[in-house]
C-alpha cells in the first residue's frame, strides 16, 4: 500500500495512474522507492506485485481517520477560496480492495485506491458534521492557517488532489 501522496498537489486537474508521480514530501519519497523496489522484486521473483496507491482512510473506529473524532478536536479546514480536493477510502471498502487485488491484480500494476467523491476538504468535514449533528469546522485563510496549524497538517491542506479510479472498477 502506497500514497496518492506521490502525485503531489494537482491543483484542480484530475490524475490517474499514468499520472507521473511528482512526491514532494520526505514520505512520498519514501513510497516512491518502496514501490520500485516492490515492482523490481515482482519482476525479478516472477510474482505478482500489486500496488494500491491510497489516499486518507476514513472509519468510525479508526484512531485519527475518523472525521468527526477530528472535529470535537477543533479542526479547523480552509476558507472555499483556498481550499483544496481530497479524496478518501473508507476502511472496510480498502479491506476488499486489498483482497481483489490479491486474486485479481496484474502483475506490477499501480491502482489508485479511492472513492468516486469529488469535493474539496473543507466540503468533506462539513458533510461530516452535518452528519453527525456538529457545528461545520472554522474556515481559515490560507496566510491564518499557516500561522496556527501545525506543519504537517498545514502540508496536507495545501496538496490538492483529485484522483481517478478507473483501473479499481475495471480491474478489480
Amino acid at each position: 500500500i502506497s500514497t496518492t501522496g506521490v502525485y503531489a498537489s494537482g491543483g484542480q486537474q484530475w490524475m490517474d495512474e499514468t499520472t507521473p508521480v511528482n512526491p514532494m514530501t520526505s514520505r512520498a519519497h519514501k513510497r516512491i522507492a518502496a514501490e520500485m523496489t516492490m515492482r523490481h522484486f515482482g519482476r525479478v521473483g516472477g510474482t505478482t506485485v500489486s500496488i494500491l496507491r491510497v489516499p486518507g482512510i476514513y472509519a468510525l473506529d479508526r484512531q485519527g481517520g475518523n472525521p468527526a473524532q477530528r472535529l470535537r478536536q477543533g479542526m479547523q479546514v480552509l476558507a472555499r477560496e483556498d481550499d483544496v480536493y481530497t479524496q478518501h477510502i473508507q476502511a472496510d471498502d480498502l479491506a476488499r480492495i486489498c483482497i481483489a487485488a490479491l486474486f485479481h491484480g496484474r502483475p506490477q500494476r499501480v491502482v489508485n485506491a479511492v472513492d468516486d467523491s469529488d469535493m474539496r476538504m473543507g466540503d468533506y468535514f462539513d458533510l461530516a458534521a452535518d452528519l453527525a449533528g456538529m457545528p461545520r469546522p472554522e474556515r481559515l485563510t490560507r496566510q491564518d492557517a499557516a500561522r496556527v496549524m501545525s506543519p504537517l497538517l498545514y502540508s496536507f491542506m495545501s496538496e490538492s488532489r483529485r484522483i481517478r479510479n478507473q483501473r479499481l472498477k475495471r480491474e478489480l
